[in-house]
Order: C-alpha cells, then structure tokens, then sequence
C-alpha cells in the first residue's frame, strides 16, 4: 500500500501546516533536512532568553507554510502559477537553510570559512541528483535563475516569506511581542506587476510595522548585548580549539567535529572536495559543539579551558556598546589587566578582551527594494512612498561599536 504523504504538523504559531506535495515530504525525510532539528535557530539567544529553543527545522516549515499562502493569494489575484511552480517555490523556501551549521554564524566566522548560502546550494544540488533533477527549478528559483523574478523575491528579498516567519516565530519564542507582525494581512497585500512582487498600497502601514518590528527584534534579541557576549564567546573558543586541535594537541570531539578542527576549509578547499566535506556537514550539529565544550572546559589549554568554564557557567563577558569606536587604548588597557590577572599572554589575551561592530540596517537601498502599487497604477520604491505617508526614514542605518572584557 502506497504511504501517505499528505501530512498535517502541528505547528504552534500557525496551527495546522500541511506537507503540499509528494516531493516535499520526501525532502523533508532525507538526513540533510532532518538534521536541522537538531540546529538551535537563534543559537545562544536561549542564554537571554530561555524560551529561544526552536529550531531551523521549526522555521523551514513555517516559511513553506507562508510561502504556500501567498502562491494561494497571487493566484487569487489571477497570477498564473503552475503546479510545477508552486511545488517548486515550496521546495526552495524550505531548502533555504539547509546549509546552516550548528551555531551558524560562529561557526562561519570559526572553524568553517563557507558561508551557508554555498552549502544550501551545494547540498541542493546532492538532493536533486538524489531525486532525478526533480528540484532543478527550485534551485534556478533560488539562484535567481528562474524566468519569472517574483517567484526568488519571495525566497530572498527584503520583504520574503523567511523573514516574515523568523520574525513572528523568533518573537514567539523569545516573548517579545514587539517582534509580532501581521504576516497573514502582508501576504494578502502582495501582488506581481511587471514579472516583479509588488505591496498594495493600501499595505503600507503593515510594511512600516514589519520594518519597525524587525528594527525593534535587533536591538533587543539579535543583537542584545548579552546575546552579542554569549556568541563572541562561542566564537573565541572555536577559534582557539581549532588552533591548539592544529597544533599538535588531540581534543576531545565528536568524529563529525574532530573532522573540521583539523582542516582548513575554506571555499576553495570546499570547491576542490565538496562531496566528503558535506558527507561530514551533514552529520554535524549543536550537540556535537556543546558536548565538546563541556569537555573543552578541563583541558590543557588555558586559555580553552577558561572559555569553557564560562559558557558552560553562563559567565559570560561584560559588553560596553557605544555610538564612538572603541580607542585602542582602553583596549589595550584591558587586555593587559586581564593577562595579569589570568596568567595568560598579552597575546592570547585578545580571547579575553576584543571589540566589533554591530548594524541595524531596517532597510536596504542597495538591495532590491519593497516595491509600492499606487492606486494609480504606477510603482514606487517604499523609500519614496513612506515620505508621502510621513512614515519615518526607512533608510537609517545604525552602527553600534562594542567591547568584551572579563570583568570577574
């Protein structure tokens, strides 16, 4: 007797989500997109906030879910979409992030230098050999290879059906009401005029929430500075495990992790042996990483050993974020004090004590922007409309300077 593919997941934001298609149900079955249950979708975020536990596999259906709302909606408005195009859409907006790792951007910034948008591609790819070139438009859709535009602004774009769901899902989960938007009323304002996805104009004001919302969920989740601490953290120790793991010290870690603390992976390296690096990516997540770190926190290393104790503690380093740069004598300053007082290196101590930069770019005029149908007939960018409506600038972009530092 054939399965039964028509599935019904129970998804708490937006109640009952269905599994459209044979093939999605089938993609969502294979190991690659299975492991993304075990991928924590705002990484250390919980440390703040403790409900922040859901998962990259939680947003992938939530984003097909939406996308499969607004194909409903487009139709309705007499766009001609396919079946083909419309299992197509729901298969790229749930491969989007297929390629994330555990902790994505630490480990991006760390012991991975390949960007997850290259390995989504790359194991898009592996899938749809898998399958028989069944999912070759959803990648063209993706690539932004596909004839019909519109169809890849609503994977990727400033207004897409991934950051309509982070927002509502990551506000869910944090508790953070001012993350809510009215993702349901956003999709039904939405039109394509001229191959390109359009918002009614009597959608305006949602967009300017959504905007808001998504400047507002910065600040006080994504880059909250005890949020901003916790992943600074995570990237100095696997930055330091991978170079004592490179020079002549074997860490305790997981096959899968042992793998990628001792080569350099690059995206040339990537290019070069791309099917036995994903053969390992594939089997690597969060509890790889977390199981090592709780070792990590007695090893030989100082250094580690000291950054271990503090994640698996929560003792966290204090943040100073400021609208100047951080001057290069007050850090100095401290990262002297800190090899003092931890007996470590004026070297090393910059594991201890370092500054960065964060932004908050609410909207992005070197991007493609949300374009506005006019009740006119005519299309303007939202940066232009929002003045006619008084809405503030849309196009401010906010830099904040910061330092990390062991205050204890």
């Amino acid at each position: 007797m054939p399965k039964n593919k028509r599935k019904i997941i129970n998804d708490p934001v937006y109640g009952l989500v269905t599994v459209p298609y044979d093939l999605v149900f089938d993609i969502i079955e294979t190991p690659a997109f299975q492991r993304l249950r075990r991928i924590n979708q705002l990484g250390m975020t919980n440390l703040v906030y403790p409900g922040a536990l859901h998962t990259r596999f939680h947003h992938a259906i939530g984003s097909m879910h939406l996308m499969q709302m607004a194909v409903e909606n487009l139709r309705f408005k007499g766009v001609e979409i396919s079946e083909h195009e419309a299992e197509a859409a729901s298969v790229a907006i749930l491969l989007h992030d297929v390629g994330h790792g555990p902790f994505s951007h630490a480990l991006e910034n760390s012991i991975i230098e390949v960007y997850h948008e290259e390995l989504s591609l790359a194991l898009m790819d592996e899938l749809n050999e898998t399958f028989g070139g069944r999912i070759e438009t959803a990648i063209q859709i993706f690539k932004n290879q596909y004839p019909r535009k519109f169809f890849h602004q609503l994977i990727t774009g400033q207004l897409d059906m991934d950051r309509l769901d982070y927002l509502r899902r990551d506000s869910f989960y944090t508790g953070v009401s001012e993350g809510t938007v009215g993702f349901d009323r956003i999709i039904h304002m939405l039109d394509v005029y001229n191959d390109e996805l359009v918002v009614e104009e009597k959608g305006i004001y949602s967009i300017e929430k959504f905007l808001l919302a998504r400047r507002l969920m910065y600040w006080q989740v994504y880059l909250h500075k005890t949020v901003i601490a916790a992943e600074s953290l995570l990237i100095n120790i696997l930055t330091r495990a991978k170079y004592v793991s490179q020079h002549g010290t074997t860490l305790f870690a997981t096959p899968t992790l042992q793998y990628f603390l001792q080569q350099k992976i690059n995206s040339e390296q990537f290019n070069k042996n791309k099917k036995d690096i994903l053969s390992h990516f594939v089997k690597l997540d969060d509890f790889d990483v977390l199981a090592s770190i709780k070792s990590w926190a007695e090893a030989p290393d100082r250094v580690l050993s000291l950054l271990c104790q503090w994640m698996v503690d929560r003792n966290l380093p204090k943040v100073i974020l400021q609208d100047s740069p951080i001057s290069s004598e007050m850090l100095l300053e401290k990262q002297t004090q800190i090899s003092q007082k931890y007996g470590v290196s004026l070297q090393d101590a910059v594991f201890f004590v370092y500054e960065g930069t964060v932004s908050n770019i609410i909207y992005n005029n070197e991007e493609k922007g949300i374009k506005i149908l006019m009740k006119n007939g005519e299309v303007s960018d939202l940066s232009k409309v929002s003045q006619q409506y008084n809405i503030p600038s849309v196009n401010q972009t906010m830099v904040k300077y910061y330092m990390c530092y062991k205050a204890n």
